[in-house]
């Protein structure tokens, strides 16, 4: 079993790692690196994506050190809703991708384009699973997160990264707001951000009315 200190460290390099993510993906930053470092900008994302990929090694590395013995496990019926509901969470992930422009999510577009600025030159683009949520990536992720079994390092990770996925998404909200303005603030109005709603969805044809009213 972890000590304290042990899971204190582990939360706060969870805590360091979102906070040096945040602070690389904020339009500040890119705009500071666009004025001072233009030739950099056409790279940003793409080196953005690798330093996540880096730094969040070392979380992950205290985890896998601190696992110990489960504070709880689905067991029987729950447990296998817990894998039919992860399994439902990877497959969604896999299917969301297709609606994504990968090359940009991963920074070859702006490579490709020698984008020199931190502007998003997306559209906004309302898939189907965005019909429902407007941070579906986020939501499946919680599912995926709280369907494991915990043990403290366990739980310590899922409730920071909870926390970080809710605060992440209200920043990333801002951003898109600054990006699309009315079309986006409209879309907003509608769904819910992680926690889908029966009441609160778009049909196929009101996704169009929005997109098509703030071309």
């Amino acid at each position: 079993m972890p000590t304290t200190a042990e899971l204190t460290l582990l939360a706060s390099a969870w805590i360091l790692y979102f906070l040096l993510h945040s602070l690389l993906a904020s339009l500040r930053v890119k705009r500071f690196f666009a004025r001072r470092l233009p030739p950099v900008m056409p790279w940003y994302r793409l080196l953005f994506n690798l330093i996540a990929a880096i730094l969040l090694l070392p979380p992950l590395a205290l985890l896998w050190l601190y696992r110990s013995d489960p504070l709880w496990q689905w067991q029987g019926g729950m447990a296998w809703l817990a894998y039919a509901l992860m399994l439902l969470a990877l497959l969604g992930f896999i299917w969301s991708m297709g609606y994504y422009d990968s090359k940009e999510f991963l920074g070859l577009g702006q490579l490709q384009r020698g984008q020199g600025d931190g502007g998003d030159r997306e559209q906004l683009r309302i898939s189907p699973l965005h019909r429902f949520v407007r941070h579906p990536w986020y939501s499946l992720g919680l599912v995926l997160i709280w369907t494991q079994d915990m043990d403290p390092a366990r739980l310590v990770s899922a409730s920071i990264v909870t926390a970080y996925l809710v605060l992440g998404s209200r920043l990333e909200e801002a951003k898109l707001l600054r990006c699309h303005g009315d079309a986006y603030r409209d879309y907003r109005q509608r769904v819910p951000g992680l926690i889908p709603r029966p009441w609160r969805f778009l049909s196929p044809s009101e996704v169009e009315r929005i997109l098509g009213k703030y071309r």
